[in-house]
């Protein structure tokens, strides 16, 4: 794991892309202000898509919804009768 100390803060800011091509590679980066770590770079993991943000937890591909579900129901299903 790689720390970026205080002097090289506003190095971290600019050379962001340099950054995200090690975290990319498999490295951890560390980017510290004043000595104090304030944020860790990390690879997402492969179950994530390409925006970063989790669709529909592990089992989305097992999962299937019957085109019926979104039918209407009578109004004897929504009163309970």
């Amino acid at each position: 794991m790689n720390a970026c100390d205080a002097s090289q803060y506003l190095e971290a800011k600019t050379k962001l892309s340099a950054l995200l091509d090690r975290v990319a590679a498999g490295e951890d980066v560390v980017i510290a202000r004043a000595g104090t770590p304030v944020a860790r770079l990390v690879a997402l993991h492969a179950g994530a898509s390409a925006s970063g943000v989790r669709l529909g937890g592990l089992k989305r591909a097992r999962v299937r919804i019957d085109p019926e579900f979104h039918a209407p129901l009578a109004d004897d299903e929504l009163l309970g009768t």
